[in-house]
């Protein structure tokens, strides 16, 4: 069936959506999706075949995308976030993938009738694990902090490293005479250095730059998008697949350097990341054909199963080695590791150049990294959930509040969550307010809590309310609208506004509760704690009930959460009213002479 390149290019982009969609809906990582869509169209149905449609042009396509995905996600990597786990996650990155390396290409030279050569190169190709399949899993799973952190900077880290490994056998395979791993380890080492130093240089002078504001707001996100693709090219032309280890430590500089906004420039690259990572699946996948799916047979099942029961659980525990992690917490790591789309990149790669050189087995390459990539996905999507439940490492039960607003107002109600053990977070573009807030040990989140950043970042393990506590009218009920889909219409709560509309903003946002009852207005509120107001507890009881409360309050306070006697957190709003009894305790803003 003919199909022209501009049809196949506009459906490439309508399924990319519609894959993330069903994704989201699912509660999978969608790269799922995105590799049986391209399975199907490409050998399934043989309707797309990305090869005559991009020609020459694929590969250079695929490398610069590979390298802005590479980019955002180190761009999350802060150092102060390791909290002492830096010695294990540089073991697990180095010793660890070197050992899953050493196990995997053994396996397949045992186990697939590949030559030593192939048989290296294919276990460097699956020794990294994809950051774009780990977030959605974690995001899902809610395994506890200290073990999402670990596994969130392996697999950006892991990437770059990986792919170098890769390119040092394949140098390997290139020479297949005379000195060749002379040459190879010589042209590896110069690899690292270049893509360290470049991207050290790069990440440097681009940091001065938007520290001094050389660029107008309009230009900084597209020139910081420019100018790592120019670092990416620049680097890979000196020294050949340099160019992923180059943005890598690029990103990391900008993400550790004080004094820059990012926000925008993280926003811009993650709206930017799901359709390359969702072109780049269906593209990969397209390009399989059915004698490649046919290679898949039990001697290849068998590889995948020492590679994911064997390899990865061998290379944690050794790493692992000293510490402090549990046994339990080994077994956890041990299993997650889903490989993604640097994996399917490289290995695309190189079979395409390896073509040309004859070599016996090139062709099960691609075939075998991708086996890997669905099976990983697949069984871990299904698996860690239920692992984790088992092994008691899941996060607490989510009973806190996700906070939009560190004005004063915001911090006050917040303190006095806190006081009683309710986990609260704090999220707001107000710097300075968050400054405050940090001064009074509140969690914090600098930036918008509904970028793709605030989803691959944000620790909402403990959270699944949200109180929205701004003055930013349009951006309160932007966080509103993306938080219901998340926790629920009926867990997020939102100041009413004074002014009355029937645009359409205003009538979607009206499903969400109005919280502390009709009049409790930003302003209102904010004056009152501007006066002095705090937050005070009443406990009532058989003699002092919620009548006898109201009556002696009346309108000097203005109650605002209530814990039950199992100590429930109940929140007062005009939706869902309720009356609090004997043994309950009430939470009101009162003024400082007003007493509980």
């Amino acid at each position: 069936m003919s199909v022209s390149p501009l049809m196949a290019l506009a459906a490439l982009g309508l399924l990319s959506i519609l894959c993330q969609w069903s994704a989201f809906r699912l509660k999978v990582p969608a790269i799922l999706p995105l590799l049986l869509v391209g399975l199907l169209l490409g050998p399934g149905l043989e309707w797309l075949q990305p090869d005559p449609l991009l020609g020459d042009l694929l590969f250079p396509i695929v490398s610069l995308a590979v390298a802005v995905i590479l980019f955002e996600g180190s761009l999350t990597l802060r150092f102060s976030d390791l909290e002492g786990q830096d010695r294990l996650i540089t073991l697990m990155v180095t010793v660890g993938m070197l050992i899953t390396f050493a196990i995997g290409a053994l396996a397949a030279y045992w186990l697939l009738d590949l030559s030593a050569g192939l048989s290296a190169l294919l276990g460097a190709l699956v020794v990294v694990t994809g950051p774009t399949v780990i977030a959605p899993l974690l995001r899902s799973v809610r395994l506890k902090p200290k073990l999402a952190t670990l596994l969130h900077w392996e697999g950006i880290l892991i990437d770059p490293i990986g792919a170098l490994l890769a390119v040092l056998v394949y140098e390997y395979l290139s020479v297949r005479q005379g000195l060749a791993w002379e040459h190879a380890l010589g042209a590896f080492g110069l690899t690292v250095l270049t893509g360290i130093l470049a991207g050290a240089l790069a990440g440097f002078l681009l940091a001065q730059a938007l520290k001094r504001r050389i660029f107008p707001h309009y230009l900084e996100t597209v020139a910081v998008l420019t100018l790592m693709l120019a670092a990416f090219a620049i680097s890979n032309e000196m020294m050949h697949e340099s160019g992923l280890l180059t943005v890598t430590v690029m990103g990391i500089w900008l993400a550790n350097t004080r004094g820059i906004d990012l926000d925008p420039i993280i926003e811009f690259k993650e709206t930017l990341s799901i359709l390359l990572i969702s072109a780049l699946f269906l593209l990969l996948a397209a390009r399989l054909t059915r004698a490649d799916i046919a290679q898949v047979d039990g001697a290849a099942l068998l590889w995948l199963a020492v590679l994911v029961l064997i390899a990865r659980p061998v290379a944690v525990f050794i790493c692992s080695i000293g510490s402090g992690l549990k046994l339990k917490e080994r077994w956890m790591i041990g299993w997650v590791a889903p490989r993604g789309i640097v994996a399917a990149a490289v290995s695309s790669l190189f079979a395409l150049k390896l073509a040309d050189q004859n070599l016996v087995g090139t062709e099960r390459l691609v075939p075998l990294v991708f086996l890997v990539i669905i099976a990983t996905v697949v069984m871990q999507s299904l698996f860690t959930s239920p692992m984790a439940r088992w092994l008691d490492l899941k996060a607490p039960p989510r009973n806190g509040f996700l906070v939009f607003g560190a004005n004063p107002l915001a911090r006050t109600i917040a303190s006095a969550l806190a006081r009683y053990d309710i986990p609260v977070l704090l999220s707001d573009t107000n710097w300075e307010s968050l400054r405050q807030a940090r001064m009074q040990d509140l969690p914090v989140y600098y930036g918008n809590p509904t970028s793709e950043h605030a989803d691959a970042t944000l620790d909402l393990s403990l959270v699944n309310r949200l109180l929205v506590l701004a003055p930013y009218h349009r951006m309160n009920a932007e966080v509103a609208y993306h938080y219901q889909d998340r926790f629920g219409a009926d867990k997020v709560y939102r100041l009413p506004e004074p002014v009355r509309d029937n645009s359409p903003r205003r009538r979607r946002v009206e499903r969400h509760q109005s919280l502390f009852g009709e009049e409790a207005y930003f302003g209102k509120l904010s004056s009152l704690v501007a006066q002095g107001a705090q937050v005070r507890a009443t406990k009532l009881s058989d003699s002092y009930g919620w009548e006898d409360y109201q009556a002696n309050q009346g309108k000097k306070g203005l109650p605002l959460f209530a814990f039950d006697k199992e100590r429930k957190l109940r929140v007062f709003t005009a939706q869902a009213p309720f009356e609090p009894g004997p043994g309950w305790e009430v939470l009101a803003l009162l003024n400082n002479d007003e007493k509980g």
